[in-house]
């Protein structure tokens, strides 16, 4: 068991390197001219968040799959609309630019050169493995991601919370409990319930109709959780409107299934990995390769001037 005193950083990975891919100019190229942005800006996120957060241990989670199937077989709207490409015998390929998707294979590269543990398991989605890593970590988490569907794991009591991007990783939002109750009137797993009745475009899910973000959390408020709101249905003294009733009534269905798809998994079947955040690199020698051949320069040195100090 790791000691409790050591604070664990989990790195949404994909959702910071689609943020330094919008966030750095194209104009970021290897030698051979070809873009590295986003190589770059992930490389300027981790240096920062480790300077100014000083982690003892850090994994960067990564989408093996990024729209699982259990998931789209519950609600085959999950995600369809970022579909580029279907495939039979393996997971859809999602729709990203031209100029991001060969730029990932060098972000795993770098990773695996520096020693910085990057973990993702076939069918799961980056948010289920640090659902997982959260549930099992014994001192407190911070979890770093533009996703919001991630505020459901936060938690006072174990010292989980969200750091969320405004502004590059300069700028992060700290949402912890009390922010979550002011923002939402919810707490961590309330969260999961008031994004499962509000619904989610980007992710295809429909929620229910009629049902937006003031009327979910004011429900959540009186009835405390998405089984109170769905007995309450059943009650006819309880203070629903003939409306709510109704809608509520009719996505039954929905509801049923809903909690699988929007709550995190926390059963992933992790492998074993050393999160220790590295002082030095795992494999200088291809480091020193991976520099030369995508140009990245003063990104890669003061990150490895940080992970030495």
């Amino acid at each position: 068991m790791r000691n409790v005193t050591r604070r664990l950083m989990l790195l949404d990975t994909a959702s910071l390197y689609f943020r330094a891919y919008f966030g750095v100019p194209e104009s970021v190229k290897a030698p051979d001219g070809t873009p590295v942005n986003a190589v770059r800006g992930l490389l300027e996120f981790i240096d920062r968040l480790v300077k100014d957060h000083r982690p003892d241990d850090l994994v960067a989670c990564m989408d093996a799959d990024w729209r699982p199937q259990w998931r789209v077989d519950l609600i085959p709207s999950y995600k369809a609309h970022r579909v580029a490409e279907e495939h039979e015998l393996g997971p859809d390929e999602e729709e990203v630019p031209d100029t991001l998707s060969p730029q990932v294979p060098v972000i795993e590269d770098a990773l695996d050169a520096l020693g910085i543990a990057r973990v993702g398991v076939e069918g799961y989605e980056a948010d289920d493995v640090i659902g997982t890593f959260t549930g099992r970590a014994p001192g407190p988490v911070d979890i770093v991601t533009g996703d919001r569907d991630l505020y459901q794991l936060v938690d006072d009591k174990r010292g989980v919370r969200v750091l969320y991007p405004l502004k590059g990783v300069g700028t992060l939002q700290l949402t912890d409990e009390a922010w979550l109750r002011e923002k939402y009137g919810v707490d961590g797993p309330g969260y999961a319930d008031l994004a499962l009745l509000r619904g989610d475009p980007s992710d295809g899910l429909p929620g229910v109709p009629g049902i937006g973000e003031k009327t979910a959390a004011k429900l959540l408020a009186e009835f405390g959780d998405l089984a109170g709101i769905m007995a309450a249905v059943d009650d006819p003294k309880a203070k629903l409107t003939p409306s709510q009733r109704k809608r509520l009534d009719e996505s039954r269905p929905y509801v049923a299934v809903a909690p699988k798809v929007v709550k995190v998994a926390g059963d992933v079947p992790l492998p074993d990995v050393d999160p220790a955040l590295p002082h030095t690199p795992r494999d200088p020698a291809a480091l020193e390769a991976l520099a030369v051949r995508w140009g990245l320069g003063g990104s890669l040195q003061r990150l490895l001037s940080t992970l030495r100090a």
